[in-house]
């Protein structure tokens, strides 16, 4: 028998119980772990399927795992992040003495173009039947809806924001990376947070603060990602919208609609929590007319 492969019995998931569970553990941020914990997931799910022991996978292995993934679709951002993950597993391994080298370090990364987003934006047409589908829906479906287009705040700050950090005009929610960020708030986006979380304000002033989630469930927990995501595919569904609907897709339309409306990039760029601001230009598909550019501009002055 190949002694690459793993033999029958427990899943690689089980047998490394220890050490996925330490190295999920040594992040602090819980948006990280959980995205972690997706996408090594998919990769022990190959495992399996392979035959696999997870300390016994090479380089090749992993440029097949890259290849595999490609052909059922992975966008070569969402490849890239993948690896990163796998990549960032084998290095906590070496780090603890499990392994002698990391076989994903070398792996071929695919290439991205850094200036442009494949994400189709909703058209502001498309975003209003959008917002009055999930109007007729429910008040969590118009609150959620009308807080991601607004606003461009990740699907994982809102579901993660309590209800205690909602105020007159602002919410506080929790970046990537733990930092928290104060998040300016239209008054109709204020009035549907309250509508569905049935309060008015007055238990702020009273300094009875609720300590629940902002987008809670029946049983009281926060709202769950993918359930979320099913109800925005559904919305769209009904509001006739044939583009794919996702919460980045509100994200992408709320940043695509501030260009169009002229806000600066480097505001956009703070308002969406960007590092780098080429992440931020991705969102805008305006730039390449020839009216915004300098020599269309600067030449004019000389004509």
């Amino acid at each position: 028998m190949d002694p690459i492969l793993a033999s029958a019995g427990p899943s690689n998931a089980e047998r490394y119980r220890e050490l996925l569970g330490a190295w999920l553990a040594s992040y602090g941020s819980p948006h990280t772990r959980a995205a972690y914990r997706r996408d090594v997931r998919i990769f022990l799910g190959y495992l399996e399927t392979t035959g696999l022991d997870l300390l016994a996978v090479r380089r090749p292995h992993l440029d097949v795992f890259a290849r595999t993934r490609q052909a059922t679709g992975d966008a070569p951002a969402t490849l890239n992040r993948r690896l990163a993950a796998v990549s960032a597993l084998y290095a906590y391994a070496v780090d603890d003495g499990v392994l002698t080298g990391n076989p994903a370090a070398r792996v071929r990364r695919a290439a991205v173009d850094a200036d442009h987003s494949t994400t189709a934006a909703l058209t502001r047409r498309e975003a209003e039947d959008l917002l009055g589908a999930a109007r007729e829906h429910s008040p969590r479906a118009h609150a959620l809806v009308d807080l991601l287009l607004s606003t461009g705040v990740r699907i994982s700050e809102a579901l993660d924001a309590r209800l205690s950090a909602l105020s007159a005009d602002r919410l506080v929610i929790t970046r990537k990376g733990g930092k928290t960020a104060v998040i300016p708030l239209p008054e109709h986006t204020v009035e549907a947070l309250r509508g569905m979380a049935g309060t008015t304000g007055t238990e702020l002033a009273r300094g009875d603060e609720a300590t629940g989630w902002l987008f809670a469930t029946a049983s009281g927990r926060s709202w769950a990602r993918t359930d979320a995501a099913k109800l925005l595919t559904r919305l769209a569904q009904k509001a006739g919208i044939v583009k794919r609907v996702s919460p980045h897709v509100l994200r992408h339309t709320h940043a695509t609609l501030a260009l169009e409306l002229g806000v600066p990039l480097h505001h956009l760029q703070d308002s969406l929590g960007h590092i780098d601001p080429r992440t931020t230009r991705r969102y805008d598909h305006t730039r390449s007319r020839v009216e915004h550019s300098s020599a269309h501009r600067v030449g004019a002055l000389f004509g």
